[in-house]
C-alpha cells in the first residue's frame, strides 16, 4: 500500500526536478569601470551640492522664482504622479503575496431527463420521508472561496522588492527634475540680466553714436567731410536701434520661458538690473568624483533601476519552476431557501492544492527570460553611461570656469582700452586729425565688446549653476 502511494508523488516530483535542471542560469554581469579618483588631482572632499538652494543663490529675486517653480511647474507634478503610480504597484506586488479572498452567492434550476442516471438517482431518492425530490431542481449557493499561490520560489516576493526599487528610482527622478528645474531658472534669470545689460550698453550706446552723427553733420556744413560720413554714421544708428529691438524681442522671450517654468502666464519677472557686471560667481568646491554616486539623483535612479531588473531576471527565471495554488472553500448549498442555512445537511467546503510546472510553453518563457537579462544588461550600461556621463559634465564645467575667469579678465581689460579709445577717436575726429571710419570702427569695436563681456559674465554665473547641478546639489 505505501509503494503505490509513493509512485503517485515520485512522478510529479520526477517531472518537476526536469523542469527545474532544464532552467538556464542567470548570465553573470560584468563589473562596472571604476570612478576616477579625483577632479584634476584635487582630493578636497567640500562640496558645493550640500549647500541648501536658498544658501547657494544670494539674489532674493531669484530666490522666489526659484521657490514658485517648485510649487507650480506642471512637469514636476507629472513626475509626483509618476511616483503615485509607482507606489501603487508596490500594494499591487504586495498583495499578489496574500490569499485572494471572496464570496459569492448564486441561484440557478436544473431540469434532467427522467430516464437518465442522474433523473432517475433523483426521482427514487426522498428529501424526507414521504417527499421526493423535486423536479426540476433549484440550486442556491452561498460561500466563501480563497486562492492562494504558495510563493516557495521567492517570485511574488522578488516582484514586490522589483516594484519597491522602481518607486525608489521614481522618487530620484524627482529629485532629478528639481535640481534641473532649479537650474534651468537661474540660468534663464541670468540670461534675463544678461540681456537687460546689454540693452542698456546699446541704448547707451545709440546716445554716443547720436552724438557722432549731430558733430558729422555740423562738419558737413561747414565743408569738412562729406556726405558719406554722414550716411555712414546714419546707418550705424538704424544698426544699433535694430540691434535694441532684438535684445528686446529677446528679454520677452526669456521671460516667458521662465513664465513657464513657474507655471504662470506672461508677466514681467521682478529682478535687479542694475549691477549685473558686478555678480561674482559662487565660490566652487567640487569634491571627489565618488560623492557624485551619492549625490547625483540620476546616478541613484540608474542604480535602482539596475536592482529592480536583477530582481525581473530572477521573477522571470522563477516562471521555470513548479507553482503551487491552494485553493479553499466553505458555505451554504440547498434547491431551497428554507433549507439554505440547515447544518450539517446544507454546509459545503472544499480544500485542494495544485503543483504544476510549465511543460509545453517553454518558448514562451525562454523568450520573457532571455528580455528580462538582456534588460538588466540594458540598465547596468545605462548606469556606467550614467556615471561616465556625471564626471564629465563636472570636468568640463570646472574648465569652462577656469577659463572663464581668464578670459573675462582679459576682456575687461579690452573693454576699458576701447573705451579710452573712444574719447581719444572723438578728439582726433573733432580736430581732423583722423577720418570717421576710425570713429565708427572704433565705436563699433566697443559695442562688441562690452556685449561680448556681458556674455562672459553670463557664461560665468550659468557655469556656477550647472556645476552645482552636475555635483547633484539642489534636490536636499
Amino acid at each position: 500500500m505505501y509503494k503505490i502511494k509513493l509512485h503517485k508523488y515520485i512522478i510529479p516530483l520526477g517531472i518537476c526536478l526536469a523542469v527545474v535542471s532544464c532552467t538556464p542560469a542567470i548570465a553573470p554581469l560584468t563589473a562596472s569601470k571604476p570612478v576616477p579618483e579625483s577632479f584634476e588631482k584635487s582630493t578636497d572632499t567640500t562640496n558645493i551640492s550640500t549647500t541648501p538652494w536658498r544658501t547657494y543663490f544670494k539674489d532674493h529675486n531669484l530666490v522666489n522664482l526659484i521657490d514658485t517653480a517648485l510649487k507650480n511647474n506642471q512637469e514636476l507634478m507629472i513626475t509626483l504622479q509618476e511616483i503615485e503610480i509607482a507606489k501603487n504597484d508596490i500594494r499591487i506586488r504586495k498583495g499578489a503575496l496574500l490569499p485572494k479572498v471572496g464570496i459569492g452567492a448564486g441561484a440557478g434550476v436544473e431540469k434532467v431527463g427522467r430516464y437518465t442516471s442522474q433523473g432517475a438517482g433523483d426521482a427514487s431518492t426522498e428529501i424526507m420521508p414521504g417527499k421526493e425530490m423535486p423536479d426540476p431542481l433549484n440550486d442556491f449557493k452561498l460561500a466563501a472561496y480563497a486562492n492562494w499561490e504558495v510563493d516557495i520560489w521567492k517570485k511574488l516576493r522578488n516582484s514586490k522588492k522589483a516594484a519597491v526599487s522602481r518607486y525608489l528610482s521614481t522618487v530620484e527622478g524627482k529629485n532629478f527634475v528639481i535640481t534641473s528645474l532649479i537650474a534651468e531658472v537661474a540660468s534663464s534669470y541670468y540670461e534675463l540680466l544678461a540681456l537687460d545689460s546689454q540693452l542698456e550698453i546699446v541704448r547707451k550706446n545709440i546716445a554716443l553714436q547720436t552724438n557722432a552723427l549731430g558733430i558729422v553733420k555740423i562738419q558737413k556744413e561747414a565743408a569738412r567731410t562729406t556726405e558719406l560720413a554722414v550716411q555712414k554714421f546714419q546707418a550705424e544708428v538704424m544698426a544699433s536701434k535694430s540691434m535694441e529691438f532684438d535684445i528686446l524681442q529677446n528679454i520677452k522671450e526669456t521671460e516667458n520661458k521662465i513664465n513657464f517654468l513657474l507655471g504662470q502666464y506672461p508677466q514681467e519677472i521682478k529682478r535687479d538690473k542694475s549691477n549685473f557686471i558686478n555678480l561674482m560667481p559662487s565660490i566652487i568646491n567640487s569634491g571627489i568624483p565618488s560623492q557624485l554616486l551619492s549625490n547625483r539623483p540620476d546616478i541613484k535612479q540608474a542604480e535602482l533601476e539596475l536592482q529592480a531588473a536583477k530582481l525581473d531576471v530572477k521573477v522571470a527565471r522563477a516562471e521555470f519552476y513548479p507553482s503551487l495554488d491552494i485553493s479553499a472553500a466553505i458555505g451554504f448549498n440547498a434547491f431551497k431557501p428554507s433549507y439554505l442555512f440547515t447544518l450539517p445537511e446544507s454546509l459545503l467546503y472544499s480544500l485542494a492544492g495544485d503543483i504544476a510546472a510549465p511543460m509545453i510553453n517553454r518558448n514562451a518563457i525562454k523568450a520573457e527570460y532571455s528580455s528580462a537579462n538582456s534588460r538588466q544588461i540594458q540598465a547596468l550600461y545605462n548606469y556606467e553611461r550614467t556615471i561616465l556621463n556625471a564626471y564629465l559634465e563636472v570636468s568640463s564645467q570646472l574648465s569652462k570656469i577656469s577659463n572663464l575667469e581668464k578670459s573675462y579678465d582679459l576682456k575687461s581689460q579690452q573693454v576699458a582700452a576701447l573705451n579710452r579709445s573712444i574719447d581719444v577717436s572723438n578728439d582726433l575726429f573733432k580736430s581732423a586729425r583722423v577720418d570717421y571710419f576710425e570713429v565708427l570702427m572704433t565705436q563699433r569695436d566697443a559695442l562688441e565688446s562690452k556685449l561680448e563681456l556681458i556674455d562672459t559674465k553670463k557664461e560665468q554665473l550659468n557655469a556656477a549653476v550647472h556645476v552645482y547641478k552636475d555635483l547633484g546639489g539642489g534636490w536636499k
